[in-house]
């Protein structure tokens, strides 16, 4: 063979009968092959082979079954963010003339995908409080209403949802249940009947900051029967992005843990300062949200929202002044994260709706890291120091 030939097909390794890789490698590779094209086409290479990497990778399934096994289900399809999981739960179950519910508490790209972009495929949307049990269930009741998206707890006010409540409504109704369940984690919910959970990979999953994914996961019948969109939208998840969120997983539980007791300490904290008017975190005995949260899951996560006694300036002096959180949007980072409510995540919403989702001038949200907490509450009190004296 002439070397021009042999850089295009190098001699294979390949492991002897025993001898495993005790981390699995990353399949790179786009195509996949078989020797003969009759065992292309058997049932095993149907179900359980590879020929294109934008239909499965091995290293992108792999994670796609242990996110399904960690959320207590047994399928799921793994893609580039938490907005195209978003979408493919949308997408794969909404035609024109559906009704899609959604709340005034969501997470706003959610809002923005059923307020701004799904009308223009005629699929119309109802927005209500994830509080409003009786107006959720009158909605439901709607014939064209087909599927609630909604979050546990929801971003980033932490509300809670009653999620045996609403599942319970929805499937009086056939209505399909899309559960965003980045905050809850991989851990959390899976005991509640719902139809897809969607996550943002990005978050506790991979844990560090460094790699965009999203997740959905489901039963295998409801998973295959949305998985030929996410083959032709081309959302595949990258397998190198697959294989480092597979290695954030290895600590998920330990980082999870860390998250949770941080953010409670941080919250006990924030109780205690004259500074701060209002505290939410599920995690506390005195939050409204707290008995449900704790009869629907194991911990509580590692964000905490609160409000300053302050104007809009002195809310952004006071995160400006903060020296180990760093001003971004998202969460479940190694390090510790802020953002300005208002700014960041409630812009698509009028006065009157971000009064009904409690969002005001001065309300901050952190997402807290896994730093010593005795670091990061001498950052919050040298921050309210520097800007109330």
């Amino acid at each position: 063979m002439k070397k021009q030939t042999r850089v295009t097909h190098p001699r294979g390794v390949k492991l002897i009968d025993g001898n495993d890789a005790v981390v699995s490698p990353v399949y790179r590779s786009v195509k996949f092959t078989y020797p003969t094209l009759a065992e292309s086409l058997s049932a095993e290479s149907k179900e359980h082979g590879f020929d294109y990497t934008r239909d499965s990778n091995p290293t992108t399934r792999e994670l796609e079954l242990l996110a399904a096994d960690l959320q207590d289900r047994d399928d799921a399809i793994a893609v580039g963010s938490g907005m195209a999981a978003i979408w493919l739960s949308l997408l794969g179950n909404l035609s024109a003339g559906d009704r899609v519910v959604i709340f005034v508490e969501s997470y706003r790209p959610n809002r923005v995908a059923v307020r701004r972009f799904l009308p223009k495929l005629g699929i119309e949307f109802a927005m209500l409080s994830v509080r409003d049990l009786p107006a959720i269930e009158r909605t439901f009741a709607q014939n064209d209403t087909k599927l609630v998206l909604f979050e546990a707890p929801t971003n980033p006010m932490l509300q809670v949802p009653d999620l045996e409540a609403i599942v319970g409504l929805a499937k009086r109704h056939d209505v399909v249940t899309v559960l965003d369940n980045t905050f809850a984690g991989l851990h959390n919910h899976g005991r509640y009947g719902i139809d897809f959970f969607v996550h943002s990979l990005t978050k506790y999953a991979n844990g560090h900051g460094d790699v965009m994914g999203g997740v959905v996961i489901g039963d295998k019948k409801r998973i295959r029967a949305i998985k030929p969109l996410a083959t032709n939208m081309g959302s595949t998840l990258d397998p190198g992005a697959a294989f480092m969120v597979q290695r954030g997983l290895k600590t998920y539980y330990l980082r999870y843990e860390r998250h949770s007791s941080n953010a409670l300490a941080v919250a006990q904290y924030l109780g205690t300062r004259k500074e701060v008017s209002r505290v939410i975190y599920p995690g506390l005995p005195s939050d409204a949200g707290h008995a449900l949260a704790s009869k629907q899951m194991s911990d509580f996560g590692g964000v905490v929202t609160f409000d300053l006694n302050a104007n809009e300036q002195q809310t952004w002096a006071f995160i400006d002044a903060l020296e180990l959180f760093v001003t971004t949007a998202s969460l479940g980072s190694t390090d510790s994260l802020v953002s300005p409510v208002k700014l960041f995540l409630g812009s698509d919403l009028s006065a009157e709706e971000q009064a009904r989702a409690q969002i005001r001038e001065s309300t901050v949200r952190f997402a807290v890291g896994i730093e010593h907490i005795d670091d990061l509450i001498a950052d919050i009190s040298q921050a309210l120091a520097k800007t109330f004296g």
